[in-house]
């Protein structure tokens, strides 16, 4: 039973980050990535972004290492980087040089700033990208900083999801017309289209600029999450008027002594109530308690704790291989069977058979381990 990626090769040149994490989907999704590693310690480290990966260790800094990922390219669909706008073009494996050898490879690049603009070609993080977006400053307490999202919202929502996006439309691109196409990502314009929502509710006048004033941004009683008697906490968010009585029903408190759902004016005391309630259980006798409603009331969980919840058991969300908890591939093809043991490959794993693909004989291989190409 096949993924529907299989049959598609993807090259991945290392990078961190919202690149990685794309290969990964791209590799649970059946699709053959072979990550290009650098020399150096950092490619040793293993990581569940790696998972099933095949592997080979270049020193593109070298035209013989430049020449082996140029093959690759001849026998590939996809190339993706996650380099400053240029480093691929000076290292002579930018989208023309590998277009010359493969005109029908689809050609992935991630940035946070995009490959054009005043700061294209200076440093960022996560948190820098969401900031310009406006989706930092909507984050967090009034009267507080912003609270940064993990890296969530900028890396791999902005990014890694509109790097693979891209990447599947292009494909598709590439199958009806023989040509390939370049995938320009940039986290930036990936925040701000999933800002959408926002600018559509500022544009009917149900947003505002204002931080923890707004239905989404726990300024609502009812949207936020509150503390337990254990110091835990649960996450509340019936917006509808019906899972807000089924909160009010489980919580045992009087409509009419909570008052309207969406009385401004009663916020204050709402919260208050809503904080003494709460307050008087522990996380896990509420979550008891919520468990099989449509309160919309859920308990907050560590990452650890994630794995044993029964929702998560049922749909194989969490499973232990090795040293790491993973999550299992996402989405869920109905025609594929469950998740293989996953496997994390040294940097240079499949070196030898790629080669032998490549048809080099002995003498240059070990030509391009003498001159330092690959280990």
């Amino acid at each position: 039973m096949s993924k529907p990626l299989e049959g598609i090769r993807v090259i991945e040149l290392a990078g961190i980050g919202p690149g990685p994490y794309a290969g990964q989907l791209l590799s649970d999704m059946g699709a053959e990535v072979i990550m290009v590693n650098r020399p150096g310690p950092m490619s040793a480290v293993p990581m569940i972004s790696n998972r099933n990966k095949t592997t080979i260790t270049l020193d593109l800094r070298k035209p013989e290492g430049v020449a082996v990922v140029l093959d690759l390219v001849k026998t590939a669909d996809v190339l993706f980087e996650g380099l400053r706008p240029g480093v691929t073009e000076r290292l002579g494996i930018g989208p023309e040089a590998c277009h010359l050898v493969n005109p029908k490879l689809v050609y992935g690049r991630m940035t946070g700033w995009g490959q054009t603009g005043p700061w294209a070609k200076t440093a960022g993080h996560d948190i820098n990208y969401i900031a310009i977006t406006g989706a930092l400053g909507a984050m967090g307490k009034k009267g507080e900083p912003p609270v940064p999202p993990l890296n969530l919202v900028g890396d791999y929502g902005g990014g890694s999801l509109f790097l693979v996006n891209g990447i599947l439309a292009a494909l598709i691109q590439a199958g009806r017309t023989g040509k390939g196409d370049i995938v320009d990502t940039a986290i930036i314009d990936g925040t701000n289209s999933l800002m959408s929502i926002l600018h559509t509710l500022d544009g009917i006048g149900q947003w505002t600029p204002e931080r923890g004033a707004n239905l989404l941004d726990g300024a609502m009683p009812y949207y936020r999450c509150y503390a337990t008697q254990d110091g835990k906490f649960m996450a509340v968010g019936p917006l509808e008027p019906q899972f807000f009585a089924e909160m009010l029903r489980v919580l045992d408190i009087d409509p009419t002594e909570y008052g309207g759902q969406n009385d401004k004016s009663k916020f204050a005391e709402q919260h208050d109530l809503l904080e003494r309630t709460f307050a008087t259980k522990t996380r896990d006798d509420w979550a008891a308690l919520f468990d099989g409603t449509d309160a919309c009331v859920a308990p907050v969980l560590t990452y650890a704790e994630a794995a044993e919840h029964p929702q998560n058991i049922a749909r194989g969300g969490l499973k232990k291989h090795g040293p790491f908890t993973h999550p299992r591939t996402a989405p869920v093809f109905q025609g594929t069977m469950e998740d293989p043991e996953f496997s994390i490959s040294g940097p240079n794993a499949n070196a030898t058979e790629l080669f032998n693909e490549l048809g080099y004989d002995t003498v240059k291989i070990e030509a391009l381990k003498a001159a330092g190409i690959t280990p």
